[in-house]
């Protein structure tokens, strides 16, 4: 089974997908987590996305496609993948499609974690005050907020014609989100699956 996780900035998608991962031993794949680790692990391409990214420039759909093909094509974790805030454009969803069908996956649930305006300005403003974070204001977050949203529609539309998403309420607390979400997980059949398969890969 593989997931697809989406939120804007503050609706909590980093947090429930590292839950996912703990509880059923599935891998998180966050695109900013992956470019940051090429950059501080001083690859080539680490190099050419520091280069970009100080230069303001973004980082194109092509070296991102690389990255996460990296992951799929490794069975260790076939149908296991969480793909945190990716595809976030119709070009990295048809990429995205193309390489899982390369190596006889799919995506099986794809989840909308629906959060309020003045719900992120909220959060951003207590992280501000626990965190101390530099990029915490108000202006950035409603910024990042509309930025996000009216860029993932095509996308989201693209997953409710394929029958494949579900919208989370994600103003509900952690743990009631959590067991929802778990909930759309072991009512789905991609999971009897992936169970049947790894109770096969043991025997």
């Amino acid at each position: 089974m593989n997931l697809v996780i989406f939120g804007p900035p503050g609706a909590g998608k980093g947090t429930q997908s590292k839950f996912i991962a703990k509880k059923y031993n599935f891998h998180q794949l966050s695109t900013g987590e992956l470019l940051r680790n090429e950059i501080t692990d001083k690859t080539e391409l680490g190099l050419t996305i520091s280069t970009k990214m100080s230069n303001g420039e973004l980082v194109s759909d092509e070296i991102v496609s690389n990255l996460i093909g990296k992951f799929i094509s490794n069975n260790n974790y076939k149908n296991r993948l969480i793909f945190d805030g990716y595809p976030r454009n119709l070009i990295q969803v048809k990429t995205l499609e193309n390489l899982l069908k390369k190596y006889n996956q799919k995506i099986d649930i794809v989840l909308k974690l629906a959060v309020s305006l003045d719900t992120i300005k909220k959060r951003i403003s207590e992280r501000k005050n626990l965190e101390q974070r530099a990029d915490d204001s108000e202006q950035i977050a409603i910024k990042r907020y509309e930025m996000y949203e009216n860029n993932i529609k095509p996308v989201i539309e693209f997953y409710k014609q394929s029958n494949l998403l579900t919208v989370v309420n994600g103003e509900k607390p952690i743990i009631e989100i959590s067991d929802e979400i778990s909930g759309l997980i072991e009512s789905n059949k991609g999971w009897l699956w992936r169970i049947t398969q790894y109770k096969y890969a043991r025997t």
